[in-house]
């Protein structure tokens, strides 16, 4: 327990040493989250903590959990913006993140989530066009295809065992798919895998379609799905010193490379890959392409060539800051008027947008039965690429016609149909978009999934440069508390040499006394306690068994923010001095 003696000297080992009573150092150099992220924080915890079969907030329009604004996006997005988050702005909040993620894996794995496997299973004309009968159907959502799940799974217990050095999904039995349907089937089915076999099961499948991709839907291969995989194998690739991903993705570039490239000849990218039919598929508007810029970080200086032609016609400056999304056949209309037009128009401007608007007829108006989160997949998109516009213009348009509401301190945007205003002002919103990917746009930064790409927390084998590994592994970190106790996290990192921040608040005003522990401090080091800049206490070193050295914190916490500053009592000594 971190203590003080009640006079102006702590003392360390029997030897008297004056610490100042107020904090020195400068922790302000360390941002804060805003209230909109611990708002998207919070409702991430909201949504995973709910009951088993209670899915609020989390329904599609479909109601049947196949389009893109499924069960299985909506929690993978957040398990991915709870990784950027921690890894980019809060890396001592161990605890914290590993709850939360771990909640989100347990939903992923409920068969709510994966049980429209077994009726997609037996695929369709709309899948395969040359088919003549149905396929038998099986309920195992990972053995085979299904990308779409199980490249998500893949990433979220991937993920999990980078960040928190925690390989608790390589255990047999740790990732186990229970089938039992009640009024009919043959009795229950069980499927056991584990991340190192799921990830061999994936593989497997893509090596067998050429290294074209693992399919989706039966017979489809989306090349934005294929990306969760490959970079849950790189993060793989760290812990286990192998280099599994250098071998895969020359194979699987130079595989599209032969098909016509990544690219159509609209400059947008290519959306599916027919296997059957050995076809690839154009697409027509932003957003698969979006999508697919926001994660394919291994291919960077390919994706920082595409903006802005990728984006001209879509994305629209408005004189009051925002950034507005055209529809689809407005901007391709805009698009044409700038390849045919031998002079060099704006895409912006009223003018060519007019013009644009006069070449289309009744039946180019877009479809709101087909609408795709096309705001989600763009905010994603703009949260990662250097050079693109700041996410800051998106979220002001989100803040203004998107719904943002707030429910027991988290922070969504809520349903509303498909279509624009008469103004031509982007309205829709879906669950993907309002509970997933505006907060991990929001949580995430510029080149976010390329910086874990290139600098995963690892243990030091292949892969993983020392610095990188030292830099977080041999520091202190939070343990004991998370989101569950009733406050939301602002700071949780180190400033500088020597110190440690955690600022934290209630989320509902209301005063608790919150307790957790600080741990890998170091067996000899002394560390000296402030909370809200006043000296508060000191830990004197581990105690007997205590290998790592750790102490515990506790703290009366309202709606106010709290700062504790955890210093090395040696360092602090010599700033002082200095």
């Amino acid at each position: 327990m971190a203590t003080t003696n009640g006079e102006d000297h702590v003392h360390v080992s029997n030897a008297p040493i004056t610490l100042p009573d107020h904090l020195i150092k400068e922790i302000s150099e360390l941002p804060k989250l805003t209230k909109e992220q611990c708002g998207h924080l919070r409702h991430f915890h909201n949504l995973s903590t709910q009951p088993d079969g209670d899915w609020s907030f989390m329904g599609g329009s479909s109601g049947q959990d196949h389009d893109e604004g499924s069960f299985r996006y909506q929690l993978a997005f957040m398990a991915y913006a709870a990784g950027a988050a921690h890894y980019h702005r809060l890396p001592a909040l161990r605890s914290v993140f590993r709850s939360l993620m771990d909640n989100l894996i347990k939903k992923m794995l409920h068969p709510e989530v994966w049980g429209y496997w077994y009726l997609t299973s037996q695929s369709g004309k709309r899948l395969d066009r040359d088919l003549v009968e149905l396929r038998k159907p099986w309920a195992d959502p990972v053995c085979k295809e299904n990308v779409m799940y199980s490249g998500h799974l893949l990433l979220m217990v991937s993920l999990y065992s980078m960040l928190f050095d925690d390989d608790h999904y390589d255990e047999e039995d740790s990732i186990v798919f229970d089938w039992s349907p009640m009024w009919w089937g043959m009795g229950p089915e069980r499927y056991s895998y584990s991340r190192s076999k799921l990830q061999e099961t994936i593989l497997k499948q893509m090596e067998q379609n050429g290294w074209m991709g693992t399919c989706c839907e039966p017979n489809i291969v989306f090349i934005i799905c294929n990306q969760f995989p490959l970079i849950a194998t790189r993060y793989n690739d760290v812990r286990n010193g192998t280099n599994i991903i250098d071998d895969i993705l020359p194979k699987y570039k130079q595989a599209w490379e032969q098909r016509g490239g990544f690219l159509s000849e609209n400059g947008l990218f290519r959306r599916w890959y027919a296997v059957n039919q050995d076809e690839v598929l154009s697409s027509e508007d932003i957003s698969h392409s979006a999508w697919i810029m926001a994660f394919m970080p291994w291919n960077h200086p390919f994706i920082q060539t595409l903006y802005p032609s990728l984006a001209h016609g879509f994305l629209h400056p408005t004189p009051d800051h925002r950034l507005n999304i055209h529809p689809p056949s407005l901007a391709t209309a805009i698009r044409h008027l700038i390849s045919s037009s031998p002079e060099d128009l704006d895409p912006t401007s009223p003018s060519t947008i007019s013009l644009a608007k006069s070449s289309l007829s009744s039946a180019s108006l877009p479809s709101p039965t087909t609408q795709l989160p096309t705001f989600g997949f763009v905010a994603q998109w703009l949260s990662e690429i250097p050079g693109s516009p700041a996410l800051t213009p998106l979220l002001h348009h989100a803040d203004r016609f998107l719904n943002p509401r707030w429910h027991r301190g988290g922070l969504y945007y809520a349903r509303h149909p498909p279509g624009w205003d008469a103004e031509g002002n982007y309205l829709y919103m879906e669950p993907y978009s309002g509970n997933a990917a505006i907060g991990y746009a929001r949580l995430n930064v510029k080149g976010g999934q390329r910086g874990m790409w290139e600098r995963p927390w690892g243990r030091g084998e292949v892969g993983v440069r020392e610095e990188v590994d030292g830099e977080v592994r041999g520091r202190s970190w939070v343990e004991g508390v998370g989101l569950g106790d009733g406050v939301d996290f602002l700071r949780g990192g180190w400033c500088g040499d020597g110190a440690m921040v955690v600022t934290l608040r209630t989320w509902d005003g209301l005063t608790r006394i919150i307790r957790f522990r600080i741990d890998n401090l170091g067996k000899d080091r002394r560390w000296g306690v402030y909370i809200d800049g006043r000296l508060s206490g000191l830990n004197e070193g581990a105690d007997e068994g205590d290998e790592k050295g750790g102490m515990e914190i506790e703290v009366e916490v309202g709606g106010e923010e709290v700062d504790i500053v955890v210093v090395d009592i040696d360092r602090l000594l010599l700033m002082e001095a200095q």
